[in-house]
């Protein structure tokens, strides 16, 4: 679950992390009213969304007037972002972030695009590293809007330390990584407490991301952060529920929304055969063997084991709302969800909403007998519906049936 900047930067603050007073905006009238607020040279406004590359996309704006803020905040809640991460659909706006402007100071030897003096800035980030099967914690000394393109070109200015899976980040790691980041004395000893913190907050919380990008110093000498990013593991948010009411809807996709409603596990991907599968590795199965006979999945969804006819009839709904669904593959094993139950809610779905594309049915296990009593009944009342006699026939069916329709 991802939140945002402004959530992300008071988890970091009541942890004890420097950041600057910032002040949240929904209408530009509130924008405009918080530049007054902190008065000052300039003011950032940046808007808030669950995507990277706010300040390339003119989502993020430096502004030195009140109606300066006005206006940006007009423009962006009325305009979806576009970026690289967001897709050509882009993502809507609904809430702001203005912080007062802060002087950065500059790094001897650094310098932007144009050759001009940077200022000195700094990521830092703990995520989950899958290859090393370890939490890491990454650093560099080239923060700000280019760290991507910073990672790309140049992989030697970014640090990369695996932590320890019980003892997590020790102090010393924490000052080696401060020393090789270039800090020294004082600010090295505030460098290293700043990232034990930020890897207690990681851990506490059951994060799988959080980072500050970027860490600056002051032109008064003084360490702060201006972004932060935290996302964390879905399947803990039972022991967080202060977490949980964080979460943004708006910044979802709807029908994900209604999946996690439903406790339904469904991923939208961007084919046309819909899946409808009980069991995690069932459903990457099916993925596969769709994709083996030249079709293209629409999604993953697994009802889980334990899943109620209303459940699956939710599912039905979902995988049907998407347009771009050609056909649906019902791929069940019956254990616990008896494979009779399934049939009925898929009857159930096709009489409620209908069929008007085909559904290829593949039901073994508990019951399966039943269940394929139960759609041999429905199928005059809808002649979409196609059984198959195994995975592989299932397979077959639906890409065919994709194809020719």
């Amino acid at each position: 679950m991802k939140i945002h900047e402004y959530q992300a930067r008071k988890l970091l603050s009541d942890a004890g992390i420097p950041v600057p007073p910032a002040e949240v905006a929904m209408t530009p009238d509130e924008a405009a009213d918080a530049f007054k607020k902190f008065g000052g040279q300039y003011c950032m406004v940046k808007a808030q969304v669950y995507a990277g590359g706010r300040g390339k996309a003119g989502f993020v704006k430096k502004v030195t007037t009140a109606d300066e803020a006005r206006a940006a905040a007009k423009f962006m809640l009325t305009t979806k972002m576009v970026s690289p991460q967001t897709g050509p659909e882009g993502m809507p706006v609904s809430v702001l972030l203005v912080a007062p402007g802060v002087d950065i100071a500059t790094r001897p030897g650094r310098v932007d695009d144009k050759g001009q003096p940077a200022g000195d800035e700094y990521y830092l980030g703990l995520t989950i590293d899958r290859a090393r099967n370890t939490v890491t914690l990454i650093a560099s000394a080239e923060g700000g809007m280019e760290i991507e393109e910073v990672a790309a070109k140049h992989p030697e200015k970014i640090l990369k330390i695996p932590l320890h899976p019980t003892l997590g980040l020790q102090a010393f790691q924490a000052r080696d990584v401060a020393f090789q980041l270039g800090f020294k004395d004082k600010m090295a000893t505030q460098v290293t407490n700043l990232m034990l913190t930020l890897a207690r907050i990681f851990k506490e919380n059951d994060a799988d991301l959080a980072e500050i990008n970027p860490l600056v110093i002051t032109t008064e000498g003084k360490l702060t952060v201006l972004d932060a990013k935290i996302s964390f593991d879905d399947n803990a948010l039972f022991r967080h529920k202060d977490i949980e009411v964080l979460a943004d809807e708006s910044q979802e996709r709807p029908l994900d929304v209604r999946a996690k409603k439903a406790n339904l596990n469904y991923i939208n991907l961007d084919g046309n055969i819909g899946c409808l599968v009980n069991g995690a590795g069932l459903a990457m199965a099916t993925m596969d063997i769709i994709k083996l006979h030249g079709g293209e999945p629409a999604n993953f969804l697994d009802v889980g084991g334990g899943v109620t006819a209303q459940g699956a009839t939710e599912a039905f709904r979902i995988i049907l709302a998407d347009p771009n669904v050609k056909g649906i593959l019902v791929n069940i094993f019956g254990g616990i969800a008896k494979c009779d139950l399934i049939a009925q809610a898929l009857v159930d779905a096709g009489r409620e909403i209908g069929f008007k594309v085909p559904v290829v049915v593949r039901l073994e296990g508990t019951n399966s007998k039943e269940a394929r009593v139960i759609l041999d009944a429905a199928k005059p009342t809808m002649p979409t519906l196609i059984s198959a006699t195994d995975l592989t026939d299932a397979a077959d069916k639906v890409v065919k049936a994709v194809k020719a329709a």
